[in-house]
């Protein structure tokens, strides 16, 4: 798998907090995937919600309020959007399991990510 990353500074071990980002549809949907079953209305009781099941504090902090009061009332768009910010934010680490699982994060070795101009940072697998 090859997450496809337009616009960022990729360093070892993949996006950086800071970084300007712009994620491929395809990855949220592959992080929703694993996060959420793919369900971008989740609500498990676990203290996250939608999609990318992120917290209502982080939701807050990264702008998400101005779509809706929680990840899980907002649409897809919405919370890819509010992800991007997350990212920028925090880096992958924000979702330390699946970010690792889809190789986006990694101990000791670079995520797997296409440039803009289509070379490779990172291992191309």
């Amino acid at each position: 798998m090859a997450a496809v990353v337009v616009g960022v500074a990729a360093g070892v071990g993949g996006v950086r907090a800071g970084a300007a980002v712009r994620v491929a549809d395809l990855i949220w949907d592959e992080l929703a995937d694993c996060e959420s079953g793919g369900d971008w209305r989740a609500d498990t009781g676990n203290g996250f919600y939608g999609g990318l099941q992120i917290r209502p504090t982080t939701w807050a902090d990264a702008g998400g309020l101005r779509f809706a009061d929680r990840p899980d009332h907002a649409g897809r768009r919405e919370q890819t959007t509010v992800g991007e910010e997350i990212l920028r934010q925090q880096g992958w680490e924000a979702w330390p399991a699946c970010a690792r699982e889809l190789g986006m994060i990694g101990p000791g070795e670079g995520a797997r990510l296409v440039r803009e101009d289509g070379g490779w940072w990172g291992d191309p697998g």
